[in-house]
């Protein structure tokens, strides 16, 4: 198997990219490394959960400074039955600094999604690093589409929530929390790959903001640590949750991979994000169980270190 991963890197992988850029800073760490990856065809961008057109604009400078037009669509902002819990992008507020694209069409996130796809049959990775929203109602638009997938990446859930380290306020994730519904129907559908990087091994690649603003130094990390000084207001540190689960479609090994069964509790909202997970050789979930963090971040700035 290890094999066949090594030499699948030299593909170029079709990407669509499903983001709540704006709020914690790891969405934009993760669509740098998609700019900056020469074996990423960025196919498009779509934005989920609150102010999804600031969202977009955020994209869109990242974009800009990459020299690259790719299509970008503002998505769903409320979750389907929950109570909306990031109704702002705060981040956005930098993009005063940064030239950016105001003007995009409005509500077209899922139905570019099923274009996509359709046009491109066994081909495309979605990866989804948000509340699962919008893939969840492409999946209820159009139920032929999980098949159509090559893959399905998603940075969501905490499967083994008795793992060090120990969470702040209980057992959640913070993307299944925010649409644990959507989450549902999302990890019923039937995917080629339905894989998930988790708390479980995402909250082992963390850097202090001394770090980040002595390495964010690339040309293409520059709207990022700007996005990331809004952060760095209440949080002093980045978890590259995001970065990872995409990093892991281009290089695998940097995680260790387990196969099993995956369900979203839906009537405890204390444990929304504890995934039901079951280990099994017949499931049709992966989850990531280990991470190396020295490895990860020796590829993420290799990558982005080109641009």
């Amino acid at each position: 198997m290890g094999k066949l991963q090594s030499n699948s890197q030299s593909m170029t992988q079709k990407i669509l990219l499903d983001t709540d850029i704006g709020s914690d800073i790891d969405d934009a760490v993760a669509l740098a490394y998609l700019l900056a990856q020469p074996q990423c065809n960025l196919l498009g961008i779509t934005t989920v959960s609150g102010e999804p057109h600031r969202r977009a604009a955020m994209a869109s400078a990242m974009c800009r400074v990459a020299g690259r037009d790719i299509p970008i669509r503002p998505g769903t902002e409320p979750p389907l039955l929950v109570t909306a819990r990031q109704p702002l992008a705060p981040q956005a507020d930098a993009l005063v600094r940064w030239p950016h694209e105001a003007d995009f069409p409005h509500n077209e996130a899922v139905a570019f999604m099923r274009k996509t796809i359709r046009d491109n049959p066994g081909e495309v990775i979605l990866l989804a690093i948000g509340p699962l929203t919008n893939v969840a109602l492409l999946f209820a638009l159009d139920p032929e589409i999980p098949k159509l997938l090559k893959g399905l990446h998603l940075m969501a859930g905490r499967f083994i929530p008795d793992r060090p380290p120990k969470m702040v306020g209980g057992n959640w994730e913070w993307n299944i929390w925010c649409d644990p519904h959507a989450a549902a129907m999302v990890y019923r559908a039937p995917v080629a790959i339905h894989r998930s990087v988790g708390l479980d091994v995402t909250m082992r690649v963390t850097m202090d903001a001394a770090q980040v603003r002595q390495r964010f130094q690339t040309k293409l990390l520059h709207p990022v640590l700007d996005f990331a000084e809004v952060w760095f207001r209440t949080v002093q540190k980045i978890t590259f949750h995001d970065p990872l689960a995409a990093a892991t479609i281009f290089n695998p090994d940097l995680c260790v991979f387990d196969r099993g069964f995956i369900e979203i509790e839906l009537h405890d909202p204390d444990t929304y994000a504890v995934s039901g997970w079951r280990p099994g050789s017949a499931g049709m979930h992966e989850i990531a169980t280990a991470v190396e963090p020295e490895r990860f971040f020796e590829h993420y700035f290799g990558v982005v270190g080109m641009v």
